[in-house]
């Protein structure tokens, strides 16, 4: 037993110095190199995680860039908010300065009725209205005198009227088929009256020439007194030699001429009375209060009588329907564009058709020459003096000029779009309404933000019925 005891003890002894060795190895410190190791792994990998300088830098330049932009963002909008509060400045002082010339008006021998209701057509805008009997010449009121008398305006395209006059007593418009001016024309002449189309009149005016163009315009007043007995009457200006371009643009949009209101309702009075031509006069005294004898334009009565759809369709479905009067038939023609970096509106017309007894034009400057609002103000007069002057009955137009049926496909807003006369500009634009034309007209109260007489009306769109005028409507076409 002790035998035994003997070679258990020293292999005891042996497990026991293993152990303690084995313990006292995994108590002893790490190499240097282990615990550098061990130290810089979290701080590489706090390191990776950490951008780098580059990263940083870039950062903060994209930073930079945002900010800047943001700040020239603003500065633009600033600028842009400035611009509008100079431009309602300008606007306010000249309607402050149109009111105060319409307080100087010498209103003696004015109907005063008439003129009321004119003043309140017109309201507290920049513009003049002209209200005459076209057949005699008595001019019922002039409100702003200064501007309808005394001062010339660009006359837009109210000049087609005279372009399409010069055209058809010329044969370059055939009254029988009034498309064939060139192989690239689609559109007739009370298409191209109705919605003001420039191409069609610029090829007209440039196949017509500058001078024959211009013996027409003098035949129908222009650049010469109306012979009106107030003073200081404006004989307005007829344009230089022009070709070219220039020509296109002096037969489409007036480029060159210069016109008053007064000149433009006696120039309209002429298509009224089918070719005669009256002095305008205000009855101040006995001796004023006679019509003087009209002059005779010799052209014959079928060309008048060929024109006459295209101004009742500006009014009726045109680029003039906000002059439209459910109780009389209104012929007219607008023009919208920029004189001098200023807009000019202009509305001309007489009613009722069968039997005229008002010649209305309406010229206003700035903000209120855009979207038709002459034609606006014209026809809130005619529709005031509806029952003054009651229309007997409604004269058909010749069927030689009815123009195409209205395509059916089509909606209301789609046919009521703005004309080619909507947005005129003189920046070398050809076609006036390229950025307008795709959108329905808004009315003037919309335009200012506030309704312009009393209530809000229906647009005249609206109320237009097929009994007013008993010829079709035509497919509106545009030029290529």
């Amino acid at each position: 037993m002790n035998s035994i005891h003997q070679k258990i003890r020293p292999a005891s002894l042996l497990l026991v110095v293993a152990l303690t060795t084995a313990q006292l190895i995994s108590a002893a410190p790490a190499p240097k190199k282990q615990k550098r190791a061990i130290r810089e792994r979290p701080r590489a990998s706090a390191k990776e995680n950490r951008p780098s300088a580059k990263s940083n830098r870039l950062s903060a330049k994209r930073y930079r860039a945002e900010q800047q932009r943001l700040i020239q963002r603003r500065r633009a909008e600033a600028a842009r908010l400035a611009a509008i509060a100079r431009q309602r400045a300008l606007e306010d002082a000249l309607r402050d300065r149109v009111q105060a010339m319409i307080a100087k008006d010498d209103t003696t021998g004015e109907d005063l009725e008439i003129r009321r209701i004119a003043v309140s057509a017109l309201g507290n805008h920049a513009g003049t209205v002209v209200v005459m009997d076209p057949q005699t010449g008595r001019v019922y009121s002039i409100v702003n005198q200064q501007w309808g008398v005394r001062e010339g305006f660009k006359p837009c395209s109210t000049i087609k009227l005279v372009t399409s006059l010069a055209g058809l007593n010329e044969s370059v418009i055939d009254p029988a088929n009034t498309t064939a001016i060139s192989d690239s024309n689609r559109v007739n002449l009370t298409q191209a009256l109705a919605y003001s189309k420039n191409d069609y009149f610029q090829q007209v005016g440039r196949q017509v020439g500058y001078e024959k163009m211009i013996s027409y315009a003098r035949r129908m007043g222009l650049g010469a007194k109306t012979g009106i007995n107030l003073q200081n009457e404006s004989a307005g200006r007829l344009p230089s030699f022009r070709s070219g371009f220039d020509m296109n643009r002096m037969s489409s949009h007036g480029d060159g001429y210069q016109v008053t209101a007064l000149q433009l309702a006696t120039l309209v009075s002429v298509f009224a009375n089918r070719g005669k031509s009256i002095v305008p006069f205000i009855p101040r005294s006995q001796a004023q209060s006679k019509p003087h004898s009209p002059r005779q334009v010799s052209i014959d009565a079928a060309i008048w009588q060929s024109m006459t759809p295209g101004m009742v369709g500006s009014v009726s479905y045109g680029s003039g329907r906000k002059a439209h009067d459910p109780m009389a038939t209104v012929a007219g023609k607008t023009g919208t564009c920029i004189e001098n970096g200023a807009w000019v509106g202009l509305f001309a017309s007489y009613a009722p058709l069968n039997n005229p007894k008002l010649a209305i034009v309406v010229i206003a400057r700035g903000s209120d020459g855009r979207n038709h609002f002459p034609a606006a103000v014209a026809g809130r007069i005619y529709r005031e003096l509806s029952r003054r002057h009651a229309t007997l009955g409604e004269t058909r137009i010749a069927a030689a000029s009815t123009p195409a049926t209205v395509d059916p496909s089509k909606t209301s807003a789609e046919r009521n779009q703005t004309d080619d006369d909507a947005e005129e500009t003189d920046d070398g634009s050809d076609d006036e309404a390229v950025n307008s034309s795709n959108s329905t007209e808004q009315s003037p109260a919309q335009v200012s933000g506030k309704t312009i007489w009393g209530t809000e009306r229906v647009s005249p769109e609206r109320k237009v019925k097929s009994i007013a005028l008993p010829v079709s409507r035509p497919r509106r076409v545009s030029p290529r």
